[in-house]
């Protein structure tokens, strides 16, 4: 008896002639397994997709890093580094009794420091020092080191004849002194007893225009260096019982004392200068290291692009046999999110790696202290941006793919496809591209400057998409100009084809041209300004700490000077705006930079000479009513003030309200004398205070000045503003190294995508190369024709990177830093060579192929 058949299987998809939808669970399965066994095959047409999330996942994990050892260090050592575990400062005045009894009724110990400028002078050399007078207590945190290695109250005690002080080597050398030899502090003889080796405390003042010299507080009692009306700062620091809630207490000092003037730090910020420094430059850094990003999208859509065209044969052959596009779409994303997921995963293992690795050349650079460790949170914000580019620029390709149709694939038509995908897909990416901007935004801190880069990028996406498809518009056109010379027309031809490279090529090697470009072009301009537009309209010197008897005198001395050009003078004091219409300052104006801290005040009885309001009116020579002010209008304007608001000014421990009765125009451009707030003369001029004067004087007359100057009125300060313009263009040169180096990153990104696309391209050279020796082209015409589609593309890609990067620049120059602007061409050449010569290297690079294929071979291949 012959067996029975076994009974028929029926369809999973049918059931009682009824067609069954397969769950998503079973789909998934499927595509799982078919992504499983086509990775077995290698990572072939896929290296330059991990290569661009690694090395862009890698960048900002990096600078994350490293911004965090910095904020872990700042925390380690906020207390040393602030001197204290909290401190309250004053401007132009030392604490009330009432003050101190409340800073000594909380604190286990305290210590009273006072900082200002001044010029330490030994005969005829003078040098602008930044004084710190101490008390016996200091430093309350930290250990401060001297060479040679004795106390410091040993120190300030001096040699018996006069009280003792320690500087900075800087200053030592400066003024040729050695220990035991005498200098003078505003007219008072100290003795020089040892260098500063180590100051705990020397990042808590901010940015110093000089070096450090330390004192004896007891020292300079009666002395015109801290009399009432002088430029210094006293500062409080006090030591705090275990366990002392720092934010309570800060509040409670801000309730007691909350029309006083009062500043606050504690040791959870011990340096909020250089914190606040740190924060903006990483967060811009991030924004560089996005920008990179970006450009490996396009290196992840082309790669993304070029595979799925190569795997026409084996879709096609997947929906021959029933495969729904639900299944080749998760066939294929889950493949290339397993491989997206490598390259994220081995830029956070480079970007935790590397900064460990270069930990000591790093915390060298350093003038603080940082903590290098593994970091979870800078690393999952790198993966959060890896991951979310991934998608975006991987959904638009594998959305196109599964659109087409089992016929067309076998025809080799994935280029057949529309453009775009459909509306859902495209609704999720948009999704998708708003998630990371606003997460960049939220992460980063700098919300604006994300937006703003968001934007500038999205602009040169456009920007350079359109480009392309010009070039290719133009090449079509430019065909019969070539008549005569075969390798231009092939080249030509090639750009203009329907598979041409121009379009990955504009946009990965322009994107980088164009962030680079627009650096070259803010840092050059910005070296200009100081360089050439600053020294031709800035004041030579600043003189402050000028006592009003002694104006008549300092004045008929500079103005009698046939080397002065031009002398400004005005009294000045210092005051914080605590309340605008009786409600707290920043409550109205925000966190406006007027309002951070203590600012310059000045007075006024007729209208001065150069001053332009732009509204209302001037209290009028002889005025003695009622306080009133003259505001900035600029800086009004971003704090919403208007004529007839009334302003609080703490000064001196005094609140002072007056009415805002005029606006006028502050230049702080040209570096002279500028106040935001005037107020008339009847509501300031019985206040302690001194005068600022600004000198315009020829160089050859600057050194006889300052010393004569320096010996008839020992007490006042003179600040060199070719010294500040220094300091500020060391530290441009410091963020602009920094920049550059994110910027390169992004370019090299960029020519990973550019060797993507050579790679990606390269089938279809082989075949043009055989069908071109089989019509007699030699190998050096080939090759001829090769180099000039690459010179071509990188060329116009350059150029446009140059016009993106110039009106980049162009704009931060206009609006943020509110600079002129001109094109620094060498730079702006150097773009345009150096896109031609990458995009050329990158296609030369796989030329070897085309130029060795036999055309039999490749020929019978494609039959």
């Amino acid at each position: 008896m012959l067996p029975r058949d076994p009974p028929a299987r029926r369809s999973p998809r049918h059931d009682r002639g009824r067609r069954v939808t397969p769950s998503f669970t079973s789909d998934l399965r499927l595509a799982l397994r078919f992504a499983a066994r086509e990775l077995r095959g290698g990572l072939s047409g896929f290296r330059i997709l991990i290569a661009c999330l690694a090395l862009g996942v890698a960048a900002i994990a990096g600078v994350n890093s490293v911004r965090s050892a910095i904020d872990a260090g700042l925390a380690r050592e906020g207390a040393a580094m602030l001197g204290g575990d909290a401190e309250i400062s004053l401007t132009y005045r030392f604490a009330t009794p009432a003050e101190r009894a409340w800073i000594d009724a909380r604190a286990t110990a305290s210590s009273e420091v006072a900082e200002f400028r001044s010029m330490a002078a030994l005969a005829d050399d003078r040098t602008l020092t930044q004084v710190k007078a101490v008390d016996g207590a200091y430093p309350l945190k930290g250990t401060l080191t001297l060479t040679p290695d004795i106390p410091l109250t040993q120190a300030l005690s001096g040699d018996g004849t006069h009280p003792g002080a320690v500087m900075d080597p800087i200053l030592i050398e400066r003024l040729g002194l050695s220990p035991g030899q005498t200098f003078q502090l505003g007219g008072v003889d100290f003795t020089l007893m040892a260098a500063i080796a180590h100051e705990p405390d020397a990042n808590a003042s901010g940015f110093s225009l000089g070096p450090r010299t330390i004192v004896d507080r007891a020292a300079l009692e009666g002395t015109a260096l801290l009399s009432p009306g002088t430029l210094f700062d006293s500062r409080y620091r006090m030591t705090l019982p275990p366990g002392t809630d720092l934010a309570a207490l800060e509040g409670a000092a801000k309730t007691q004392f909350a029309d006083s003037g009062i500043r606050w730090r504690d040791a959870r910020n011990g340096a909020p200068g250089i914190a606040t420094f740190v924060d903006r430059l990483a967060a811009f850094l991030t924004l560089v290291g996005l920008s990179g990003l970006a450009v490996g999208g396009v290196g992840v859509s082309s790669a993304v692009r070029a595979y799925l065209a190569s795997k026409t044969p084996v879709i096609a052959t997947l929906r021959t046999l029933g495969a729904t596009r639900r299944v080749i779409f998760l066939t294929y994303f889950s493949q290339i999110g397993a491989l997206a997921g490598i390259g994220v995963i081995i830029g956070l293992i480079l970007g935790a790696v590397v900064p460990l690795l270069l930990a000591p050349i790093i915390q060298a650079q350093l003038p603080i202290p940082a903590v290098f460790t593994i970091f979870p949170a800078a690393l999952a914000q790198a993966a959060l941006y890896g991951i979310l580019t991934a998608l975006i620029f991987t959904l638009w390709p594998l959305a196109r793919a599964d659109q087409i149709r089992a016929a067309a694939l076998f025809r080799d038509d994935y280029s057949t496809t529309r453009a775009l995908p459909p509306l859902p897909t495209l609704l999720i990416i948009a999704a998708l591209l708003a998630l990371l901007i606003g997460s960049a935004a939220w992460l980063s801190g700098a919300a604006k400057l994300t937006l703003w880069t968001a934007a500038g990028i999205g602009f040169a996406l456009i920007l350079l998409a359109l480009s392309a498809l010009a070039i290719r518009w133009t090449a079509a056109r430019l065909r019969t100009t070539a008549r005569g010379r075969p390798a231009l027309r092939w080249a030509i031809a090639a750009i203009s084809g329907p598979r041409n490279e121009a379009l990955p090529v504009v946009l990965s090697l322009g994107l980088g041209l164009s962030v680079l470009a627009s650096i070259g072009q803010i840092d050059g301009n910005m070296r200009a300004a100081i360089q050439r537009d600053l020294p031709s309209r800035a004041p030579s010197y600043f003189v402050v700490d000028i006592q009003n008897d002694q104006m008549p005198a300092f004045l008929e001395r500079v103005e009698g000077d046939p080397g002065v050009s031009r002398t400004d003078s005005a009294p000045m004091l210092r005051g914080v705006i605590t309340q605008i219409n009786g409600r707290p300052a920043k409550e109205v104006a925000g966190d406006h930079w007027v309002l951070r801290g203590d600012r310059g005040v000045s007075y006024a009885d007729a209208l001065p000479p150069d001053t332009t309001l732009t509204s209302g009116t001037w209290w009028g020579a002889g005025y003695t009513g009622d306080p009133q002010i003259s505001f900035s209008a600029e800086s009004g304007q971003e704090m919403g003030l208007k004529l007839g608001d009334t302003m609080t000014v703490n000064i001196l421990g005094r609140d002072i309200t007056a009415t805002i009765t005029s606006f006028r125009d502050v230049d702080f451009s040209t570096a002279g004398m500028g106040f935001v707030l005037l107020m008339n003369q009847s509501a300031l001029q019985g206040a302690p205070h001194s005068w600022i004067a600004s000198i315009y004087a020829a160089p050859e007359a600057e050194g006889p000045l300052m010393r004569d100057l320096g010996r008839s009125f020992p007490n006042i300060t003179s600040i060199r503003v070719r010294d500040a313009i220094d300091r500020v263009a060391d530290l441009l040169k410091g963020i602009a190294a920094a920049t550059s180096y994110g910027a390169l990153a992004t370019l090299l990104t960029g020519f990973l995508v550019l060797i993507g696309a050579a790679l990606s391209g390269e089938r279809a050279r082989v075949y043009e190369a055989a069908v071109l020796k089989t019509l007699g082209a030699s190998r050096a015409r080939i090759l001829t024709s090769l180099a000039l589609r690459a010179g071509l593309l990188g060329a116009s890609a350059g150029a446009v990177a140059l016009f993106a990067g110039i009106t980049g620049g162009w704009a931060v120059c206009h609006y943020v830093f509110e600079t002129s602007f001109e094109v620094i061409w060498p730079s702006a050449i150097a773009i345009v060579i150096g896109g031609l010569l990458a995009n050329l290297l990158a296609s030369l690079a796989f030329a070897w192929r085309p130029l060795s294929a036999r055309p039999a071979q490749v020929l019978r291949a494609m039959d």
